[in-house]
């Protein structure tokens, strides 16, 4: 029984290390007013560009750039989830 138990640890550790690389090739992206922000299924930013337009007003800058990666972190966070569900089905019960 212990043995079955960390042999099936070890296989969803290896599954989400899996996951983790795959999550790092995909990418998502969000735009708002002139902005846009993308980001890979870790969650880690991978650009920002921000339209010359935007570059004048601070204020209303720092609201744009807000929104634009709160969109991209819930999209990252959507791909992520359902890349980690995906390596622990069949690995732990009820999943």
């Amino acid at each position: 029984m212990f043995g079955d138990m960390m042999e099936k640890l070890q296989q969803m550790q290896a599954s989400v290390a899996q996951s983790k690389t795959k999550l790092d090739s995909m990418s998502v992206s969000a735009k708002v007013e002139g902005i846009e922000v993308r980001m890979n299924g870790n969650r880690k930013v991978l650009d920002v560009i921000i339209s010359d337009e935007l570059m004048n007003d601070k204020e209303d800058l720092q609201d744009l750039l807000l929104t634009v990666f709160n969109k991209a972190l819930e999209q990252a966070d959507k791909i992520n989830e359902a890349e980690m569900a995906s390596s622990a089905k069949g690995l732990i019960p009820g999943l």
